[in-house]
């Protein structure tokens, strides 16, 4: 009996482990000082994008972009695909081009093995959205990441808002 209870709890013990090392950890670093800039900068995009997720993976938010850099979104952004479901993608809504758009967080994500930066933005001014808040990782350029240095937006999907 008592072996039972032992092959129990190791099983129980090797349970969390396993899924303590596959879960993935999230944390808000706005507040550090490579990122303490970024929050309330202010860009308009300058393409057409989806707002989607992903069917097989969750985020907290929806993300945008479009086929340029999620190979699996329809090539043209078109509202007809509102809704649809794709075998990668389910299509939530489209952004038009020149849309403002604001950095509110800046979230880092672990995960075995890997370490990410996104952007949380915030569309336009909230109120004209179903999704006013979504995550913008799919149009950063992340290469800057390898050197410890801060993820930035690319230039295709958009531009900074210059306050005069």
């Amino acid at each position: 009996m008592k072996w039972i209870l032992a092959a129990a709890a190791a099983a129980v013990v090797v349970w969390l482990l396993f899924w303590q090392s596959s879960a993935e950890k999230v944390s808000y670093v706005n507040g550090l000082p490579a990122y303490s800039a970024l929050p309330n900068q202010e860009y308009f995009l300058e393409r057409d994008c989806y707002l989607f997720k992903f069917t097989k993976r969750n985020s907290d938010w929806p993300l945008i972009a479009s086929s340029a850099t999620v190979p699996a979104l329809p090539a043209a952004v078109d509202a007809k695909n509102i809704g649809a479901e794709f075998p990668e993608v389910r299509i939530l809504d489209v952004v038009k081009a020149g849309t403002r758009f604001r950095i509110v967080s800046v979230r880092r994500t672990e995960s075995r093995g890997s370490t990410s930066i996104s952007f949380e933005i915030l569309l336009g001014d909230e109120v004209s959205f179903k999704y006013p808040r979504v995550d913008a990782f799919w149009i950063l350029d992340h290469s800057p990441e390898k050197e410890g240095k801060v993820p930035r937006v690319m230039t295709d999907y958009a531009v900074p808002r210059f306050k005069y």
